[in-house]
């Protein structure tokens, strides 16, 4: 299965997830999403996705100088961002559910 349309519809949830265990970098929550699994997901699309979200005020930016090359500018989570990845969690737990018992996969909690 191409997984390319699925990413693309849960990788605000992911790199809200990514970011609300520690601050990251562009590239370094890129990392981060593929060693979690999510290896097919291109830099462009995650660099975007930050902008996006930092531009709707889920998450803030701060610069960090580096002596190895260019500064790095960081994107951390707010309070509106955790609001956003709780309901944007609870939606996926709910999704989730219904395709396993569909898929007949549920996994029991």
């Amino acid at each position: 299965m191409d997984t390319t349309q699925l990413l693309k519809g849960v990788l605000d949830l992911a790199v809200l997830a990514v970011v609300s265990d520690e601050d990251g970098y562009g590239y370094d929550v890129v990392r981060r999403l593929r060693a979690a699994g999510i290896e097919e997901v291109g830099d462009a699309s995650v660099y975007g996705t930050l902008r996006r979200l930092y531009s709707s005020g889920a998450l803030t930016s701060y610069v960090v100088p580096s002596d190895e090359g260019p500064h790095r500018k960081y994107y951390g989570i707010n309070a509106q961002g955790r609001a956003v990845l709780e309901a944007q969690r609870k939606d996926w737990q709910e999704f989730a559910g219904a395709m396993g018992r569909l898929l007949k996969t549920e996994v029991v909690r």
